[in-house]
């Protein structure tokens, strides 16, 4: 079992940056893909990025790509998201998730979510 732990959600101005850290519990963390997907309200949940198990390869939704960076530090257990730029379309929560294939199609894992609001 992988619990996982989103933080740095809030509310911020369009042209904004935020920083989201996900923090897991196992010493395995390296083992897994992490990625962030976004819900939001009345929309199904997408793909917003991924990072493979050392950070060599990351993948991004085209919605975001040039805006946000992913990245992971598997000494702390844990996998951010940069957000810079921020539009009022990227209002979602964000949820953290972990699977061990590369795809994520259907991750093993996933945070409670937190709030990401872009006022316009």
């Amino acid at each position: 079992q992988v619990q996982l732990v989103e933080s740095g959600g809030g509310l911020v101005q369009a042209g904004g940056s935020l920083r989201l850290s996900c923090a897991a519990s196992r010493r395995t963390f390296s083992s897994y893909i992490m990625g962030w997907f976004r819900q939001a309200p009345g929309k199904e949940r997408e793909f917003v990025a991924r990072v493979s198990w050392t950070g060599g390869m990351k993948y991004y939704a085209d919605s975001v790509k040039g805006r946000f960076t992913i990245s992971r530090d598997n000494a702390k257990n844990t996998v951010y998201l940069q957000m810079n730029s921020l539009k009022p379309e990227d209002t979602a929560v964000y949820y953290c998730a972990a699977d061990r294939t590369l795809t994520m199609a259907k991750p093993d894992y996933w945070g409670q979510g937190t709030q990401v609001t872009v006022s316009s």
